[in-house]
């Protein structure tokens, strides 16, 4: 077991040459969003701006069109796709797979926040079984597959998970209450199964590559509201982009999320922090152990 500590995440952290340009820091694709959660969608990709990423597009329903990017950092692009009222269609797969081999994308940011309608559920399976490039899956895209966690066997691309202990049980078919006395065991094993790293989400987040296991020391309870992980999974996404390597990414992305989180904690109090004071910190958290 590793101890993510700041010296160690500082032998992680991408340098950035003097003629280096947006090219070389990745194009991070983020699919989120629905009628009923806008918000993901725009968290997820300010956490992935504010981690560097060299460009970020949202994938979103196009009638949500004004509803997200009216509240977007003018930084992000953006891609309509067919919907079902407010939900993303099965119809687009192919849109979101022809976006990605055109434009070079480099990591996806998948489910904050898609629902999980039928038309999503659908979608999610199509996208993920025909997907190469390097995916973070959170969230509805967790819940979307919940009962065939098999399609992770059968995925062509690298792959993050980012499941919090209640995602994981739904996928595992077993108790949250034993997840939680064997997290780090059961990460490690689920990780291995599969052939993708695990990020069990929680006080000391476990990441597993189902050989190696870290363990965070960064984060607070004030980080327990709705769209903390919506904003982990934009970051790690730029950090694949970045990097080229999921598990450092994941590393990255994890930590730097806690420690912003903590600096976060202490201007707002954990009480009163939200996920986007927590965004406005990332900047901060980076310095610290740059």
């Amino acid at each position: 077991m590793i101890k993510l500590t700041s010296e160690f995440v500082e032998k992680l952290l991408p340098v950035r040459p003097a003629d280096s340009h947006k090219g070389d820091y990745g194009h991070t694709l983020v699919v989120a969003g629905s009628k009923q959660f806008t918000g993901a969608a725009i968290l997820c990709s300010l956490g992935c701006l504010r981690s560097g990423s060299g460009l970020t597009t949202i994938a979103m329903p196009s009638s949500l069109n004004i509803q997200i990017t009216k509240r977007l950092a003018p930084e992000v692009m953006t891609i309509y796709l067919p919907d079902d009222d407010g939900y993303i269609s099965p119809a687009a797969t192919k849109i979101i797979l022809d976006f990605s081999s055109e434009r070079k994308i480099t990591s996806i940011a998948f489910g904050c926040g898609i629902s999980t309608e039928l038309c999503t559920k659908i979608f999610t399976e199509r996208f993920l079984l025909k997907n190469r490039v390097p995916i973070v899956i959170d969230a509805d895209g967790l819940n979307n597959i919940q009962k065939n966690a098999k399609i992770f066997k059968k995925l062509k691309s690298d792959t993050v998970i980012t499941p919090h202990p209640a995602e994981l049980s739904r996928l595992m078919k077993i108790s949250i209450s034993d997840i939680q006395k064997n997290r780090e065991k059961i990460a490690k094993k689920f990780a291995a199964d599969y052939g993708i790293i695990c990020v069990l989400k929680g006080f000391e987040t476990v990441i597993s590559d189902g050989k190696d296991i870290f363990v965070n020391t960064t984060g607070n309870p004030g980080m327990a509201t709705g769209g903390s992980g919506d904003v982990l999974t934009g970051m790690i996404a730029a950090f694949i982009g970045q990097t080229d390597n999921l598990l450092n990414a994941a590393c990255l992305g994890v930590y730097l999320h806690g420690l912003a989180g903590d600096l976060a904690a202490k201007e707002k109090t954990q009480i009163s922090m939200l996920p986007t004071d927590l965004i406005e910190k990332i900047p901060e958290a980076i310095k610290m152990v740059q």
